[in-house]
């Protein structure tokens, strides 16, 4: 499978563990925490995939950077949480880092 393929999993089942843990109430709830387990285990065996193709830095800043997007934009639909504009602000920073080195870095080749 393409690495960015597997990064995009990785990424999304990240988001979705890191999106479960206050569902999980810190591991009292059996469901939630086997989705916290499972989606982290995944996400973190695809990144290693990923890490035998792509560079650890860039595969790292854009896991990181689209984790924190997704992670706030479902905290934002499902949790109710305020995003006020400084924090608007600063994941529109974080995401256009994101787009920057996947549109414009040479350091990897798509």
């Amino acid at each position: 499978m393409p690495p960015w393929i597997l990064l995009g999993i990785a990424i999304g089942c990240e988001v979705l563990a890191t999106s479960a843990l206050p569902a999980s109430q810190g591991f009292t709830r059996p469901l939630p925490s086997f989705v916290v387990i499972l989606g982290y285990g995944v996400a973190f065996y695809c990144l290693s995939l990923v890490l035998k193709h792509l560079p650890v830095g860039v595969v790292y800043a854009i896991w990181s950077g689209a984790g924190i997007v997704l992670v706030t934009l479902f905290g934002w639909l499902f949790y109710q949480q305020k995003i006020d504009l400084a924090a608007l602000f600063g994941i529109g920073l974080i995401a256009s880092g994101v787009l920057i080195l996947n549109l414009f870095s040479n350091t990897v080749s798509h």
